[in-house]
């Protein structure tokens, strides 16, 4: 099974007030697909993000890809 991090958009309501959740799905899954585990949320709006990094080392440790978006989230907050 190949895992993947990213993003899951959850604002929806209002438009134009994105909010994302960060998890981690298996990749064969379609892009709403469930989810295996969530580990952080994203604010593009007023830049907050709060990500549990034990729990992202310990996806990547076990092979899980981190997409592009979330790579650069997770290096900017460190």
């Amino acid at each position: 099974m190949s895992v993947r991090i990213r993003l899951r958009r959850i604002g929806k309501n209002p438009k134009k007030k994105p909010h994302f959740r960060i998890s981690v799905f298996d990749s064969h899954k379609g892009r709403d697909g469930r989810f295996l585990e969530e580990i952080g949320f994203y604010n593009p709006t007023n830049k907050s993000m709060k990500v549990n990094k034990e729990r992202y080392e310990y996806w990547v440790s076990k092979g899980a890809q981190p997409s592009e978006t979330v790579r650069t989230l997770i290096k900017k907050g460190k």
